[in-house]
């Protein structure tokens, strides 16, 4: 069997949570779209990532349902785990940096999937919210403190496909930052934090901590 390392990507402070991630280092091992598929359906995690040229920083995205051209916390992890200055994904070429216990990726509003982001009077009625029904994916998110920039948020993708809710989302808080213009520090699911600020050329940075769990 393909070995499968998994790393958490935007973990707290204390080192836990973060969203787990499916890292398959030598993606020649499983070389088609459908066995991507298949395999990530296997391994059961919200993404999973197939490193195809890590000297380039070449990576391909999938959810157990679908191929990603660009996705927020597998750039991170990927970025963390090769070290490289950049990734190359089929929505264009991510540029990364390590800035202490962070690693940040930078990208655009425009390569990131859909979401539907969803505001709540009130960080107490996002964490009371129950799993919608499968159909759009949402983004609920309320102001902690709007003056200080700190949102809570929870990410429901609403496949169909086993995963309810997503612990960490790095797309849905790009998505987030580029529709209110300003930094954000994003506190979503159990205890996981994200970190975004946009730039005045149009991309958005996106960074957290990342943690190797464990192999497969």
């Amino acid at each position: 069997m393909t070995d499968c390392d998994v790393l958490r990507v935007f973990c707290g402070a204390d080192g836990r949570y973060g969203n787990a991630l499916g890292v398959v280092r030598d993606g020649t091992a499983v070389p088609t779209e459908a066995e991507r598929l298949a395999f990530a359906r296997r391994v059961g995690f919200s993404e999973t990532v197939f490193i195809d040229e890590p000297e380039r920083g070449v990576i391909d995205i999938y959810t157990p349902t679908s191929r990603l051209p660009f996705a927020g916390y597998p750039c991170v992890g990927s970025a963390w785990l090769l070290g490289v200055p950049a990734l190359v994904t089929p929505a264009g070429v991510v540029r990364t940096r390590a800035e202490g216990e962070f690693t940040w990726v930078e990208a655009r509003a425009e390569w990131a999937p859909p979401r539907l982001l969803r505001q709540y009077p009130s960080a107490a009625e996002v964490d009371a919210l129950a799993v919608p029904e499968p159909g759009e994916w949402i983004y609920a998110w309320a102001w902690q403190d709007e003056a200080a920039g700190e949102v809570r948020a929870r990410g429901f993708p609403g496949r169909g496909d086993g995963i309810d809710e997503d612990e960490a989302t790095g797309a849905a808080a790009l998505l987030l930052t580029a529709r209110l213009g300003r930094p954000l520090r994003v506190s979503q699911g159990r205890g996981s934090q994200i970190l975004t600020a946009p730039r005045s050329d149009g991309l958005i940075e996106v960074g957290g901590r990342v943690r190797s769990e464990r192999p497969t």
